[in-house]
């Protein structure tokens, strides 16, 4: 049987059957031996012959050159060009598809996205670079066993502004976000802030895992003092005796790239929050505080995996410990004979004990808490303190202290300013001068 006149076959695949198919028809092959090298079943290779006989044109699929049905419309695709370059400039390519499904209801898929833009000939902000050779870690199996924490210092409100930092930690085991706050620098305040949070959504974790900043350690290369090698203990810093009384365990990375987790968070949250903090107009670092939360349980939602031990690691709080009482400064002072303790704004009374026994002479521990309290903490008793009575010493000073220092009347305060100093004397040249017999001069001409 001699081939009949074929028309060129529109794709590499039908051009393949058509060949294997031709020699079906010559003889050259069986159905069993066509079906075999097509990947196909017998009953389909019929199907083909039989298709095959009006040409091979006949063997490409009934839906080619026409427009698919999902295709989106030409004015969706106008809509997400005009606001990838207008409203959500500078936003990548996943993060805004989750923001026109979020605020503006168009729904469409990142690889269609990422499609649509480089038709338009936008290019992305963000390039991805091949990863550099590196160890793997394996993540902790239980969430809360360690918790890593950092700051980052960035124009987190825009390149207008100046900078501030986000301090803030994610659980090594699940990726999770428990807590933040933006502060003006990186300081003991922030990671206070911090873990407080955690612990009270949370529990304490384990450990945290940090740079070794001198926030978390005291100089570790010093020699110890007297002090130290009498105690054998080292000094702390605030942050890290609250650690300590916590029961929380501290390790120091040596590079930034040992505590990779937080060190990406931070890469994330700077192409994402400053987008989102950009369209919710905020420019403060106590309006992103407020802002945050609701940013961060998002932000858990869509990066979080399930930890290999569905098990919490988190602890509770021991008895008689508080996250207010813990995470803040601890300053030891001495109380006086009369029960006050020293400090820069002026003395601080104590309260009557329970007990009815004095606090003098007592080493206490003064609590300044996050929220501006003042505390002191002896034995397990925890009260708080307020403002010591004026002494004498500072009566005396407010009594000389100028009028217009003090808090008076309108009405006082305009008699006291008014000008009530006598009148300048004469000149000391028609100064009245002693007479001849005077004593003065009696008792100078003996002298003489």
């Amino acid at each position: 049987m001699e081939p009949k006149d074929r028309q060129t076959p529109p794709d590499a695949r039908a051009q393949h059957r058509a060949s294997v198919l031709e020699h079906v028809v010559n003889g050259g092959l069986t159905i069993d031996q066509a079906a075999a090298i097509l990947k196909l079943s017998a009953r389909q290779v019929d199907r083909l012959l039989a298709r095959y006989g009006d040409g091979p044109a006949a063997l490409a699929h009934g839906n080619r050159g026409r427009t698919p049905a999902n295709r989106i419309d030409e004015g969706l695709r106008r809509r997400v060009v005009e606001l990838a370059t207008t409203t959500y400039a500078g936003v990548n390519h996943t993060h805004l598809a989750e923001l026109l499904a979020e605020r503006e209801g168009l729904v469409v898929a990142p690889r269609t996205l990422r499609r649509i833009l480089a038709e338009a000939s936008i290019r992305p902000t963000r390039t991805r670079r091949p990863p550099r050779q590196r160890s793997r870690r394996e993540r902790m199996a239980r969430e809360g066993q360690l918790l890593q924490v950092d700051g980052s210092r960035h124009r987190w409100f825009g390149p207008e502004f100046g900078f501030a930092t986000l301090v803030g930690g994610i659980d090594d085991a699940t990726g999770r976000v428990p807590g933040g706050t933006f502060r003006a620098q990186e300081d003991a305040v922030g990671y206070f802030t911090t873990l407080a949070q955690t612990a009270v959504r949370h529990g304490l974790p384990g450990a945290v895992y940090s740079d070794r900043h001198r926030i978390f350690i005291v100089e570790g290369n010093r020699a110890p003092t007297l002090a130290e090698q009498l105690t054998g203990k080292r000094s702390l810093t605030q942050v890290g005796r609250a650690l300590d009384e916590a029961g929380i365990g501290w390790i120091g990375a040596h590079s930034a790239p040992a505590k990779g987790r937080v060190e990406r968070l931070w890469g994330t949250l700077q192409d994402r929050l400053v987008v989102e903090l950009r369209l919710a107009g905020v420019t403060t670092i106590e309006a992103a505080n407020a802002f945050l939360p609701t940013f961060l349980d998002r932000h858990n939602e869509r990066f979080a995996v399930p930890a290999a031990d569905p098990q919490p690691a988190w602890r509770p709080w021991p008895d008689g410990l508080s996250a207010e009482a813990v995470f803040c400064f601890h300053y030891p002072r001495r109380v006086g004979r009369d029960n006050t303790v020293s400090w820069p704004g002026g003395d601080l009374a104590l309260p009557r004990r329970s007990d009815g026994r004095s606090w003098a002479g007592r080493t206490v521990v003064l609590q300044e808490r996050l929220d501006g309290s003042l505390w002191v903490s002896h034995d397990g008793l925890c009260v708080p303190v307020r403002p010591a009575p004026a002494d004498a010493a500072q009566l005396r000073a407010r009594r000389l202290t100028p009028p217009s220092d003090r808090d008076l009347p309108a009405e006082l305060a305009a008699l006291l300013d008014a000008d009530t100093s006598p009148a300048p004397g004469p000149p000391r040249d028609v100064l009245h001068r002693p007479s001849p017999d005077h004593p003065w001069r009696r008792c100078r001409d003996r002298r003489r």
